[in-house]
């Protein structure tokens, strides 16, 4: 295997960009190998590293299929919805309550 090439924060050559990078441009990696890496240093921990794809290779963002759409919206359904009542609690459950905020503190007492 060989080593990737290592760039500094900002200092990547045209043609290279991240995964987010590539998402903001509506494409995607489509399968192709990491050509370099890049870090930006910190202080008292190791560097934070990003991999970075060719532009020219990647590919563009696969549509959303109504199945898709339709998945991801029962989803988001079953994330407002509360085990206890089971009503739709007009926004998403958080885990640590396991609950809606009427059902988690039947007394009112939330703190």
């Amino acid at each position: 295997m060989t080593a990737l090439p290592v760039y500094r924060w900002h200092l990547a050559p045209d043609g290279l960009a991240t995964r987010r990078q590539l998402r903001a441009m509506n494409l995607r990696p489509g399968g192709q190998d990491v050509v370099a890496e890049l870090q930006r240093p910190r202080r008292k921990r190791g560097p934070l590293v990003a991999y970075l794809y060719r532009i020219d290779r990647a590919k563009p963002v696969r549509p959303m299929t109504p199945a898709k759409w339709a998945a991801l919206d029962k989803a988001n359904t079953a994330r407002r919805t509360c085990p206890t009542c089971r009503r739709d609690a007009g926004y998403v459950i958080p885990t640590s309550l396991g609950a809606c905020v009427p059902c988690a503190y039947p007394l009112g007492l939330a703190v």
